[in-house]
């Protein structure tokens, strides 16, 4: 065991402990990750009390566009919730353990449950941007594991994968979907390392590999996630085509700019899931 790691257990619960001594909130019933541009959804949280990530124990600031960089405690739905406005990517330079760290903090305030959010480029030619995707399974290409290393407490040594997204947590987004009037497509989504976005060659690869979406985050929130038994659900904001698909030079202005356009339908959706837990 090694309670000693600097993105370990020990240090995760050392950060629960000064989160709580900055509010009343009850453990939360969801952990929530907010990718690029989606960060809006912290909008709709309620009772909320918001804390810059520099300011939480082994944390970093944020430094992507789009990535307000707080973490939130409050409701949300009426139910009490966790909720990262921004991520830690591998590509800024972190390392893997780091990038999951932020799971072992919200497992340590209580959640249970983990659901994730990113954008993503589209691979699957029948994708439009501004779709929205219902993560249903995915492809570790960043050749990065945030397992690596002396296992932790709490943590199981070789994790179950063969389900890393709850099934019956995906229907259930499924039926609030069509409830809303929401479209929503499922697939695969395919983490790499980045930070630059692919060349055609790779798409082609990818797709031949069973990817639908592509992004450069999420994964190693996901198996800290199910290393630690938490379930797990997740859906990607499909911003753009990917490169060769797309008639057009992708830019990460481009991902935020969708994201804004579909941010209403992705928040009333997460928000109709989280009352429902």
């Amino acid at each position: 065991m090694s309670d000693g790691a600097p993105y370990g257990t020990a240090a995760a619960q050392s950060a629960a402990v000064a989160i709580r001594a900055r509010t009343t909130a009850v453990a939360p019933v969801v952990g929530i990750v907010l990718g690029s541009g989606l960060g809006g959804l912290a909008r709709r949280i309620t009772n909320a009390v918001a804390i810059p990530f520099g300011e939480v124990p082994g944390f970093p600031q944020a430094t992507v566009v789009g990535h307000a960089g707080q973490l939130i405690c409050g409701l949300l739905g009426g139910r009490p919730v966790v909720a990262l406005a921004g991520r830690f990517h591998i590509y800024e330079g972190h390392d893997a353990a780091l990038a999951g760290f932020p799971v072992r903090v919200m497992h340590a305030l209580g959640a249970p449950v983990l659901f994730v959010s990113n954008a993503a480029g589209g691979i699957r030619r029948s994708f439009r941007a501004g779709d929205l995707m219902l993560i249903r399974d995915h492809l570790n290409l960043m050749f990065r594991n945030p397992l690596t290393g002396a296992v932790e407490t709490g943590d199981e040594r070789f994790p179950d994968m063969s389900a890393p997204y709850d099934v019956a947590l995906g229907d259930r987004i499924r039926e609030h979907a069509t409830a809303l009037g929401i479209p929503l497509q499922e697939g695969v989504y395919c983490g790499l390392l980045g930070p630059t976005y692919e060349t055609p060659a790779e798409v082609r690869m990818l797709a031949a590999l069973g990817a639908d979406a592509l992004g450069m985050s999420t994964v190693p929130e996901v198996i800290v996630a199910r290393a630690l038994g938490m379930r797990v659900a997740g859906i990607s904001c499909v911003t753009n085509l990917a490169s060769g698909i797309s008639p057009h030079a992708l830019s990460h202005a481009e991902v935020i700019e969708t994201t804004t356009l579909v941010a209403a339908r992705f928040e009333s959706l997460v928000e109709r899931l989280i009352a429902s837990l």
